[in-house]
């Protein structure tokens, strides 16, 4: 009965489904790199997965950092360049995965290096499903994934 446990809130750490009227959202994998030296600024990634009705990812914000903003990777004459977005849409049934390389929460001033091994708050706040406070932990720096 013991491991039974274990293994449930296991999985309650890497996905929490939170209801708002008819909308569910579900954070999945959420997870950041160490931050090397005096880095002023860093990145957060997770999976959005919709539910029974899209939603829109609208900003975060975080306690870590002066400024958050939901951030792409574009390629503009064959240079990869990172640039803010507005939104974020969570189909109804869907997921969406911010990763390197592409979408991302961009942790913009630092007030302090993000180290291995600790944790982070992050406020999510969606159209449909308001506000959502999820914890990141903070993975090895070159790490391709959240463990």
């Amino acid at each position: 009965m013991g491991r039974a446990a274990f293994l449930i809130a296991a999985l309650l750490v890497l996905a929490w489904p939170v209801w708002a009227g008819d909308s569910v959202i579900a954070v999945e994998k959420p997870w950041a790199r160490a931050t090397a030296g005096q880095a002023a600024n860093g990145a957060a990634y997770l999976t959005l997965v919709g539910q029974e009705s899209g939603d829109r990812l609208l900003s975060a914000a975080s306690p870590v950092a002066e400024t958050v903003e939901l951030h792409t990777h574009l390629e503009e004459d064959g240079i990869m360049r990172m640039r803010p977005v507005e939104s974020i849409a969570v189909p109804a049934g869907g997921r969406v995965e911010l990763k390197p390389g592409g979408l991302h929460i961009m942790l913009i001033g630092l007030k302090a290096p993000l180290k291995e091994g600790r944790r982070f708050p992050l406020s999510l706040t969606f159209e449909r499903a308001g506000r959502i406070e999820a914890e990141i932990p903070v993975v090895a720096a070159g790490a391709r994934g959240g463990g």
